[in-house]
């Protein structure tokens, strides 16, 4: 076992000024240096093209595009390696697990990835230009895993395949989008309807309605059904699935049959944080170990989160955030049961 954490970033201001502050975080850190050692490892087999990349995000979320103009003139980096690591547009993504479970007010998420690529940041950003205010876990700076916006809209997605990708933008990138460009779920589906998608992935979206969607998508194909319970492979567009689906359908039965309308989310919350209870993952070697699990209340405005397994929740009142009153937490705190390096701690990834 060893102790991880995650820094709370508290944030309001325009998105440039967003990107300056981020970028002055991260400028001398082990997320950037490692992030560097990577792409020395595993050179791009991919080129970023600088004047697509801007027209799309300047299209979809011109917010984001401002952001990274701060992260750029702050790091005094070429834009090209700016985009590589934050532009979320053309590029590839990884393979990962994840688990979701929602209820009438609630949305549950495990995050299951590989420890190398986890930054540890928790982010509250309230936009004084433009796009909605949310809170949630940061994924290449600009990205978010999961998390929920200022209208009370929650948000996870899972992997289900990376071949035969298309041009379009990875799933961290479109979380953050769905968070700053949506109200609803039903807007949610329209969005995603219209972006191009980079991978296939399952978007899960929960609004204050109780309305609940999963969004399947791939490069070619979208479709939406409802379902409180999602994991790593799709239903209404089954040719997408990867081959192996036995993990998948595994945590997706547990979930099921563990869980009833009337279920609370401390109860639902217990179901996916207990190592015990065969949905927390600890395959962290194979990319799919259970990094944290956070918890969203769309009509409350109030978010939980957990880093590794067996853990009590650290609250936050998104509302009062949203009010001006800052959260007294800098830093969230848990233990994960293995020795892999993370991207925020440890200087020494290629090892593992």
């Amino acid at each position: 076992m060893r102790r991880i954490y995650s820094d709370v970033i508290q944030f309001r201001g325009s998105h440039y000024e967003f990107g300056l502050i981020q970028g002055r975080q991260i400028k001398d850190s082990l997320i950037l240096k490692n992030r560097e050692k990577i792409w020395k490892i595993r050179s791009p087999r991919f080129a970023i093209d600088e004047q697509e990349t801007k027209k799309m995000l300047e299209r979809f979320a011109p917010g984001i595009w401002e952001e990274i103009e701060g992260l750029k003139d702050v790091l005094e980096l070429p834009m090209e390696m700016i985009l590589r690591n934050f532009g979320g547009y053309r590029i590839p993504a990884e393979r990962s697990g994840c688990s979701i479970v929602t209820g009438k007010e609630f949305l549950v998420r495990n995050y299951d990835f590989h420890p190398k690529t986890y930054e540890g940041r928790f982010s509250l950003f309230q936009p004084t230009d433009k796009g909605y205010a949310t809170i949630g876990p940061a994924q290449r700076i600009t990205g978010r895993m999961d998390g929920m916006n200022e209208k009370g809209l929650a948000m996870g997605y899972n992997s289900i395949n990376r071949k035969e990708p298309g041009p379009g933008f990875v799933c961290w990138m479109i979380g953050r989008m769905i968070l700053e460009n949506c109200a609803t779920a039903e807007e949610t589906i329209d969005f995603l309807k219209e972006i191009p998608h980079r991978h296939t992935f399952s978007y899960v979206v929960l609004d204050p309605n109780e309305e609940t969607y999963i969004i399947e998508t791939s490069p070619r194909k979208i479709a939406v059904r409802k379902s409180n319970a999602c994991t790593n492979h799709h239903e209404a567009i089954p040719e997408e699935n990867r081959k192996y689906l036995a993990d998948s359908k595994q945590r997706l039965d547990t979930i099921q049959k563990n869980t009833n309308e009337n279920m609370s989310a401390y109860a639902a919350f217990r179901m996916m944080n207990d190592t015990d209870k065969n949905v927390f993952s600890k395959e962290y070697k194979s990319w799919a170990g259970t990094i944290h699990t956070s918890v969203y209340f769309p009509k409350e405005k109030r978010a939980w989160m957990v880093l590794g397994g067996d853990q009590e929740p650290v609250k936050f009142n998104f509302e009062r955030w949203l009010e001006g009153e800052d959260q007294q937490i800098d830093r969230i705190y848990g233990e994960v049961d293995t020795e892999i390096g993370f991207a925020h701690m440890d200087s020494k990834l290629n090892k593992f």
